[in-house]
């Protein structure tokens, strides 16, 4: 069996490389996966990939099979999708998930994987991290049937968000960009469009997942009275300006925080591998392949990284595809 492996680095921010690594037999409990694909979250892997976490938030933004430290040299990712080699007989064989970084090959806990639905294929099984952040969000949110919703910000996060939400029966929804070309996704995915300017308001709910500060400050403006932004955008180490200060406490506005990194109060009955199997059973719906935007082969990825960071290519999640060899 083939012990060595293959890992993206960070090595600097704005540069990465592979590097080789040896690994050790699975141990007792332990289950070896090769990688079949991986995912690169748009944002958050590219603020990472840029050196963009404040040092206040270097541990609470530590990835579970993180190795190195931010800024850098770190190795860093969260969606992998790969085959079980070595391990209990009930998972040898099986395809699995787990929050590992873009590595040929990995040792883990078996707790730390989930198999894959036969009605999931692999390919899509990448989008399974994003879409429990998506869970979560909207156990946070708490949607009523009929809600006026907008989702503000088409990013993968947000076009998750979305996608789930087209789900509840009787409500208003429309994803907000200020990119034309994300209504070709909106419609993938069976849900409006509007630019920023023309976005339908009075809305009980809107999420906010733009990353940008006139995104959240639009989100605002979309509100009716005593309506909900939930807030879904990580910005690094950025300031962010909101106009607090006109109609937002005369019109008792609300401004709440969701993050995938603890499970939602709402749902306090339900631990985090619950989720995650939420996550994959919801993936069994096929156009939610629209939020696979690109992929490439795993050693492009020194390449391919920085032209992702700075936007060179447009991605929601971009794939990344391991040989049979890997």
């Amino acid at each position: 069996m083939n012990r060595s492996a293959r890992a993206f680095w960070t090595a600097a921010p704005g540069r990465g490389e592979i590097r080789e690594t040896d690994l050790a037999a699975p141990a007792d409990g332990e289950v070896l996966v090769r990688s079949l694909y991986s995912g690169i979250s748009r944002g958050t892997e590219t603020l990472v990939f840029r050196g963009g976490v404040p040092a206040s938030q270097h541990t609470a933004m530590r990835g579970p099979f993180q190795e190195g430290d931010f800024p850098a040299p770190v190795k860093y990712g969260y969606l992998n999708v790969g085959e079980v080699e070595e391990g209990p007989k009930e998972l040898v064989g099986r395809t699995v998930f787990s929050l590992y970084p873009h590595q040929t090959r990995f040792v883990v806990p078996a707790s730390a994987v989930t198999v894959v639905p036969d009605t999931v294929p692999a390919a899509r099984a990448v989008l399974a991290g994003t879409v429990e952040t998506a869970v979560n969000a909207l156990w946070d949110a708490a949607p009523l049937v009929g809600d006026r919703i907008a989702v503000v910000g088409g990013g993968m996060v947000g076009c998750s968000v979305a996608a789930l939400l087209r789900r509840f029966p009787g409500v208003r929804l429309q994803l907000v960009d200020a990119d034309p070309a994300r209504a070709t996704t909106a419609e993938a995915l069976g849900i409006g469009f509007a630019l920023p300017e023309d976005a339908l308001g009075d809305c009980d709910l809107v999420v906010h997942a733009s990353a940008t500060e006139q995104g959240l400050a639009r989100s605002l403006d979309l509100l009716r009275p005593e309506g909900t932004v939930l807030e879904l955008s990580w910005y690094g180490d950025r300031a962010v300006a909101l106009p607090l200060g006109e109609a937002f406490h005369s019109r008792r506005l609300v401004l709440r925080s969701s993050q995938v990194g603890t499970v939602s109060p709402r749902r306090a009955n339900r631990t985090y591998g619950d989720r995650l199997a939420l996550a994959l059973e919801l993936l069994a719906d096929p156009t939610l392949d629209a939020l696979v935007t690109g992929e490439s082969a795993f050693e492009d990825l020194p390449e391919v990284m920085p032209r992702l960071a700075s936007g060179d290519i447009p991605a929601l999640c971009h794939r990344v595809r391991y040989g049979r060899s890997a």
